[in-house]
């Protein structure tokens, strides 16, 4: 079989099994390695070998990428000493840790050797946790440093890696290693910051979004090799670059380019780690068989040492995440720190992955006991995905970790969606010229109101609620498109119109489709969830605050006070919501107070923030915050 039809069948496979695995609401991380367990024992099932340079310059870079460009960096500046903390320190007291494991069981393989296998699995994986974190709806602070840990660790253990394969031979002292790590952080940095200011420049001119989407997916391999050809961090510059150039998205891109970038990136990002998890588990097969067949180490220290590594990673991590992260936060006044569950949560959700297993085959092959340090290796991959993966959404039910409030985000980004349409009228008004057409202002003007209005008629909905008038224009325009559409492909059949010019036409009514799905109603939650989400009762309140919405669609203008502004003023500090009747009003530190004049003279109880950021109720009569 050859080999372009081995990788045909693995990631036909790959992506099946993760179609499934979705399907029935099954983590895919731990559904493709248990799939890819059973299948390594297919008779005639490819396997292709992991071989560590494919993984680490092909796989790896293009992986990091993907997720380093949707990674916000005020998060990362938000929690940096805990990720430092986690994804430097951490590593290298994992690494020292499995050492002395390693020297405890098998006290004749050297140090050095010892060290390489610490530094192979002392790195949580960036797919696993971030697949497994969003899986499970664990808190977005939960996921934002775990993703920020795994987009840096890497580099630690590979260059920690890189100077225990060195010192072996006994070349290198610890002034080197240092220095070899130094250069590595900085010259990856620098590697990254180059060639983002370099795509940055050349993306301001690219206005094409097949050549802008064809730049970006070189942009990891330039990175990740460029900076290896430096002796740096490839894995620091591929980091780097795409923090910057995603931070910049909107600045240096065309709306199209983001769109079909994101669109590639998702495919790509899909695929890659559909046939990584899959390829890991293939791996099992050949591994045992090796060191079985291995007479250098007995079986019963290989198991031994296997069991002895696993504990060792999972129990330091789980000792280390308290003073790194939970002391760390709460000596942080500027803002909330994470608590006692959420800490447990990080402690637990170190799960390996492919990196591990590709830095584990970088072993040298003439070192003493090479098979039964990769099976440890292996096992620590296999141990945490399957251990660690599958009791995760257990350990988030029982310590009753909530994750993001499906209520409070729709109101979030139905306020940003208000805010955003308002400073796109205002500027509409303030460019138009007197010989503008009235009805093209006019039509402007209407549909900038149709998207503000249609995140507030979302939450207003319910299940026997009449179609809000978004719904309906989107039900009324796909219909129309639809029409077109059909057209379209019969003039496309009968050859009577050049291709390129019909294909123009068909691209411009699925542009015009998928733009509306942005914001209709149908692509949501659908109404009885919405309902559901929105009217969630909150054990322990007082009964207006269990009887009430935790949110509903305003009345009037969410970003203003319609009282001040009848009274000609525009001097309050923040906006309340009625849960009754969604009436906007200013707060009790606003001259008029007007949210409480409401409450006097309407007898409706229960009113709410509507403030960025901010999600609390209040009950007038019991005095009581839910």
């Amino acid at each position: 079989m050859s080999l372009a039809v081995e990788l045909v069948i693995l990631l036909a496979i790959a992506a099946g099994t993760a179609a499934l695995a979705g399907r029935l609401a099954l983590s895919a991380p731990l559904f493709l390695t248990f799939a890819g367990l059973i299948l390594s024992f297919v008779p005639g099932m490819p396997v292709l070998p992991l071989e560590p340079h494919i993984v680490l310059e092909g796989l790896l870079p293009p992986l990091l990428y993907a997720t380093a460009v949707r990674t916000p960096l005020i998060d990362l500046r938000r929690q940096r000493n805990e990720i430092g903390l986690l994804s430097v320190v951490l590593v290298v007291v994992t690494a020292l840790v499995v050492a002395l494991v390693v020297k405890l069981v098998l006290p004749d393989v050297p140090f050095a050797i010892a060290l390489a296998l610490g530094a192979v699995v002392a790195p949580p994986d960036a797919v696993a946790a971030s697949a497994v974190a969003r899986r499970v709806r664990m808190p977005r602070s939960v996921v934002s440093l775990l993703e920020g840990e795994s987009l840096l660790n890497d580099a630690t253990a590979l260059v920690t890696l890189r100077s225990a394969i060195a010192a072996v031979s006994g070349s290198v002292g610890v002034l080197s290693i240092g220095l070899d790590f130094l250069w590595a952080v900085l010259g990856g940095v620098l590697v990254g910051w180059v060639l983002a200011q370099l795509v940055s420049l050349m993306r301001r001119k690219v206005e094409d979004p097949v050549l802008d989407t064809s730049v970006s997916l070189l942009v990891p391999f330039a990175a990740y090799l460029g900076a290896e050809q430096l002796h740096g961090s490839g894995v620091i510059a591929v980091v780097v670059a795409g923090l910057m150039l995603g931070q910049r998205a909107t600045e240096i891109q065309s709306a199209m380019s983001r769109v079909t970038e994101r669109v590639i990136w998702r495919t790509v990002q899909f695929l890659l780690e559909s046939a990584i998890f899959l390829l890991i588990g293939l791996q099992l097969k050949d591994l045992v068989t090796a060191a079985i067949e291995d007479e250098s180490t007995p079986n019963t220290d290989v198991l031994v040492l296997s069991l002895a590594v696993l504990l060792a990673v999972v129990v330091v991590r789980g000792l280390w995440v308290f003073p790194a992260v939970y002391l760390l936060g709460r000596l942080n006044r500027r803002q909330p720190g994470p608590t006692v569950p959420e800490v447990a949560l990080v402690g637990w959700a170190g799960m390996r992955g492919v990196v591990t297993l590709a830095a584990a085959l970088t072993i040298p092959e003439d070192v003493p006991g090479r098979p039964a340090l990769v099976v440890a290796a292996f096992t620590v991959v296999a141990g945490s995905l399957l251990v660690q993966g599958t009791t995760l959404p257990w350990l988030v039910r029982r310590l009753k970790v909530a994750g993001p409030d499906p209520a409070q985000d729709a109101l979030q980004e139905a306020l940003l969606q208000q805010q955003a349409a308002e400073a796109g009228l205002d500027r509409l008004a303030a460019t138009r010229r007197p010989e503008d057409a009235p009805d093209v202002v006019q039509t402007l003007e209407s549909w900038g109101e149709r998207v503000a209005n249609a995140a507030w008629e979302r939450l207003g909905s319910n299940e026997n609620a009449q179609e809000t008038p978004a719904a309906t224009f989107h039900r009324l325009r796909v219909e129309m498109l639809e029409a077109e559409r059909q057209v379209t492909a019969r003039v496309r059949r009968d050859g009577s119109v050049p291709h390129d010019l019909v294909e123009r036409v068909l691209e411009r009514i699925d542009q015009e489709e998928a733009m509306l799905d942005g914001f209709s109603t149908g692509t949501g939650p659908s109404a009885a969830e919405q309902s559901s989400m929105l009217t969630a009762p909150k054990p322990g309140a007082c009964s207006h605050l269990q009887d009430r919405p935790l949110t509903v669609a305003p009345a009037s203008r969410p970003d203003a006070c319609p009282d001040c502004l009848e009274l000609g003023e525009r001097h309050w500090v923040h906006l309340r919501m009625c849960l009754d009747c969604g009436h906007v009003g200013c707060c009790d530190s606003s001259p008029r107070r007007h949210a409480q004049a409401h409450y006097e003279s309407s007898g409706h109880p229960v009113m709410r923030s509507i403030e960025l950021g901010e999600w609390w109720r209040w009950c007038y009569v019991d005095s009581e915050l839910g």
